[in-house]
């Protein structure tokens, strides 16, 4: 098979030739859109699930949906050492400069600018001017000076609800909507998140045309009702997971189809048991089977001749690059998950999917003789990189889906 003319994409973020088994979370955000342009009411939007399921492609792909309504739109990443304050004045900036030329007032426009670029620059604080920090300071290109008196009172909460209130103002006056869009939601921290539910809270009961859209880890919820107890009212959540059979199906042949390239039924059947469904996977045994099949149609044998391939990828730059951010008493933290965590099940393709099931902390301390306190400070580093989540009270789970399987494989 011809490697130039390879579809398959398995790389962050970026979108797969074929987006299958997402139909219904476009259809629904099409109504989200819908409803808001009319007028109706609506809530923000938040996409969970492990990694590699695809969020950050789904998330995108929701902001071209926006675009295509002629909303407004602004993107960022959450980053646990960062405050929301200037990225998200960066999103609001990007996403009114999209509406700017459809606003009959440049006074109204002007004014808002002056509002943004007061919050930008209003470090926080608790009464009075605090210096930012280098990294943190925006210079954003806006001519207008900062205006006094509005989403500058260094109150994280009260100056995010006045300037997502003003911004939802401008939308309103060209009729039409902004939708802020935030990936690794989870990594925020708990003042942050606490404002936004506040100003999404606030612009649910004004009606006004303006909505968040975040994506993160399965424990995304539990963040948001932590910082308030109305946070589970107040998102719409759609859990992203992997693809069934179907779906996985269509993600490998419509993309060979476009090249005249056809599977064979096992081979089928291989490539779904090999990646469990999850869409990353699916690309990556996807790639390296049209580099390895010497013709079509793609047959079982030549999958296993190229599974080595994108397992050993997979090895370095998915589970590996994880790995090898743990100190020696995360990994021993995480061999134990591995070891207890291991749940066989049937996949659609007729083989078994090695599942890793969430885990007791008691149960991990019990394994490596440890008292749970003392084993505390190596789940809470390991949490916090993003490499394991608490979705229950007293339990752990890994954040990347076949990552005990990985670890189960490894030498000690």
């Amino acid at each position: 098979m011809d490697p130039v003319r390879n579809p398959y994409a398995p790389g962050a973020g970026q979108r797969p030739p074929e987006l299958a088994g997402r139909g219904r979370e476009l259809d629904v955000f099409d109504v989200v859109l819908e409803r808001i342009a009319r007028g109706r009411p609506e809530r923000s939007l938040m996409l969970t699930g492990l990694r590699g399921v695809g969020k950050t492609v789904l998330l995108n792909t929701l902001r071209s949906q926006a675009i295509n309504h002629l909303w407004g739109t602004g993107k960022i990443e959450a980053r646990p050492d960062q405050s929301l304050r200037r990225p998200i004045a960066a999103a609001l900036h990007m996403a009114v400069r999209e509406l700017a030329p459809r606003h009959r007032a440049p006074d109204r426009i002007d004014a808002f600018l002056g509002v943004l670029k007061a919050f930008a620059q209003r470090g926080a604080a608790t009464g009075r001017q605090a210096a930012p920090k280098l990294r943190d300071r925006w210079q954003p290109g806006i001519d207008v000076p900062a205006s006094s008196g509005r989403a500058d009172s260094g109150d994280i909460e009260i100056d995010l609800v006045e300037l997502l209130s003003d911004a939802a103002g401008v939308a309103a006056d060209v009729g039409t909507g902004i939708a802020v869009f935030i990936d690794e939601m989870q990594d925020l921290g708990a003042e942050d998140v606490s404002a936004l539910c506040a100003a999404c809270h606030e612009l649910s009961q004004l009606g006004a045309p303006l909505i968040v859209v975040g994506a993160g880890l399965p424990h995304l919820p539990a963040v948001l009702s932590a910082a308030k107890s109305y946070s589970e009212r107040l998102y719409r959540y759609q859990r992203i997971d992997r693809l069934d059979r179907l779906a996985a199906d269509q993600a490998l042949c419509a993309p060979a189809e476009r090249e005249e390239v056809e599977y064979e039924q096992k081979a089928l059947d291989l490539l779904y048991e090999s990646s469990g469904g999850y869409p990353y996977f699916v690309q990556a045994y996807g790639k390296a089977t049209w580099d390895h099949a010497p013709r079509s149609p793609i047959t079982a044998a030549d999958v296993r001749v190229a599974a080595p391939e994108a397992e050993a990828e997979l090895a370095v730059g998915f589970f590996g690059s994880r790995f090898e951010r743990a100190t020696p008493a995360e990994r021993e933290y995480m061999r134990a998950m591995a070891a207890l965590s291991l749940v066989e099940g049937e996949t659609d393709g007729g083989g078994r999917d090695d599942m890793d099931a969430a885990v007791p902390t008691a149960e991990i301390a019990r394994a490596l003789e440890r008292k749970p306190a003392s084993l505390s400070p190596a789940r809470d580093a390991l949490i916090k990189k993003g490499l394991i989540y608490s979705g229950e009270r007293g339990t752990v789970a890994f954040t990347v889906p076949h990552f005990g399987r990985y670890l189960r494989t490894q030498p000690a």
